[in-house]
């Protein structure tokens, strides 16, 4: 990785509605399995003035980084990210997004957006909708959070005790200590879009270390660390609560009816990607997400839509 450090704006910009040029997208993908799923999707999503940095985890094995890595090395807008052993529950997977975002920083500074992908997601809609709908939204920031303490108390002990992280997984070895003072913990979801003002303040600022240090000893930070960071600064004026993802959730789709649900979810709402694709997946999602894949965007009140969230949180 490059170890040149130039100094990026720190604070939050207004909105833009300057709608002359698309936003440039910098996607991170993190892949550990699967390498024919992780080509179909990033068939998709590749475009030639994009920037595309992938990281194969170290445990995939030598035949599959081999596979992905063979299959990438056609396109001269990718890279790929040094392999880190990302542990289940623990902070490196944190870390390798930090890696990513400075790295991503660092290549150029002709992108936007940093967008966190794994390699069993699949757009929803083209890249020229994607980055129409950016474009329009730039300055925003899209991520799911929630008050940890309202909403999910019986999540606090992974914030209240002390964990570590090993090689291969968490220590059984915990013990409980105070949480950051003058800090409102928050939770959400492992999977962002942030604009690259806001990836330059969680790769250069101080004040991040501060958060760094103690999540680094939390369990699953993936789902807290960005919410509780942004949100306990200036830039939680620039987050929509949503990360713009639908999930297709397995033991749902027993039934036809409930895959005809959920395309009719998928029909009311402005998700740009899908999560959990595979062999398994239905038939007809499948078909309505290549059909549907062209067609402009539903149009969502956002406002009305966070205000919706916020009341059925509370009830």
């Amino acid at each position: 990785m490059s170890t040149f450090s130039p100094i990026y704006q720190t604070q939050p910009q207004p909105l833009k509605t300057d709608t002359a040029r698309h936003i440039r997208i910098a996607y991170f993908i993190m892949v550990h399995h699967k390498p024919e799923r992780f080509k179909a999707m990033f068939a998709k999503i590749y475009t030639r003035d994009q920037f595309y940095l992938v990281h194969i985890d170290r445990k995939a094995g030598e035949e599959i980084t081999d596979e992905i890595q063979l299959y990438l090395v056609q396109f001269p807008n990718v890279y790929i990210l040094e392999s880190m052993n990302i542990v289940s529950g623990g902070f490196s997977m944190i870390q390798a997004e930090l890696n990513a975002m400075e790295f991503l920083l660092n290549v150029s500074d002709d992108w936007d957006y940093f967008i966190n992908l794994s390699g069993e997601d699949y757009p929803l809609k083209s890249q020229n909708i994607i980055r129409q709908f950016l474009t329009i939204n730039n300055g925003r920031n899209y991520l799911f959070y929630y008050d940890q303490k309202f909403h999910r108390p019986d999540t606090l002990k992974r914030i209240q005790n002390h964990f570590t992280e090993l090689s291969l997984k968490i220590s059984s070895f915990i013990y409980k200590r105070e949480f950051m003072k003058d800090v409102i913990p928050y939770i959400g979801g492992k999977w962002v879009i942030f604009t690259r003002e806001t990836c330059a303040f969680l790769t250069h600022n101080k004040r991040v270390m501060d958060f760094e240090d103690y999540y680094l000893h939390t369990f699953l930070p993936a789902e807290s660390f960005f919410q509780t960071v942004l949100m306990n600064t200036s830039f939680n004026e620039v987050i929509v609560n949503d990360d713009k993802r639908a999930v297709i959730e397995k033991p749902l789709f027993n039934k036809k009816q409930n895959t005809d649900i959920f395309i009719a979810y998928l029909k009311s709402s402005n998700h740009l990607f899908i999560r959990k694709v595979g062999k398994t997946t239905d038939e007809s999602i499948l078909k309505y997400v290549e059909e549907s894949y062209h067609l402009p965007l539903q149009e969502v009140d956002e406002i009305e839509r966070e205000l919706k969230l916020d009341h059925d949180q509370n009830n």
